[in-house]
């Protein structure tokens, strides 16, 4: 029979209590508790509360950044590009929900807060990825050329607030989404 590792162990619980009650929310000794764990066996493996989150941060955010990477190959097509980067997304956050809601609930913290700065490595190389699609297509589209910023940044809004919906129950995350939301995001960049 597989025993969940320690330091796993904690990872796991602190992403469930992180994503549930927000960082702020959640103690070490809440942390500790749900493993079963002390805090001695916490600070041993992370140092530190933010090292926990650092450490979470590093293992739950790679297969994110992976699966948009390989979403936002750009071959001529914006909108099926835009629609494989829906669908990644869309994935990502039904497939791995309490990594995306606290991802999200990070990004939107006070700017000077520990989860707002831990966050913010793996908001930008989103942001990247995303310009990086925009200027390319910016080649066919001459009228993109410099809003590449703005454009990725308005995409990830509308993915993200079809995510939140979806969250409150309201939307399912499908195809008939990812229509939605791309066709609606290409309409505002063209009108």
């Amino acid at each position: 029979m597989w025993c969940m590792d320690n330091q796993t162990r904690l990872l796991k619980c602190a992403l469930r209590l992180f994503s549930h009650c927000g960082y702020a929310g959640v103690g070490v000794q809440d942390v500790v508790d749900a493993a079963g764990l002390t805090k001695p066996t916490l600070y041993h493996y992370f140092g530190s509360k933010r090292g926990l989150l650092d450490a979470l941060l590093e293992r739950e955010a790679a297969p994110m950044i992976n699966a948009v990477v390989q979403a936002s190959v750009y071959q001529g097509d914006l909108v099926q590009t835009l629609e494989r980067l829906a669908q990644a997304y869309f994935h990502i956050a039904q497939e791995r929900a309490d990594f995306y809601r606290m991802s999200l609930a990070m990004q939107y913290s006070p700017p000077e807060s520990e989860p707002f700065k831990a966050i913010q490595p793996y908001a930008r190389r989103q942001q990247q990825i995303l310009e990086e699609v925009f200027v390319r297509a910016s080649v066919q589209h001459g009228n993109m050329a410099g809003r590449q910023k703005r454009y990725a940044a308005g995409l990830l809004g509308a993915l993200n607030a079809a995510i939140s919906l979806h969250y409150q129950g309201d939307g399912d995350l499908d195809d008939q989404d990812v229509y939605r939301v791309v066709h609606q995001f290409m309409h505002g960049i063209f009108s």
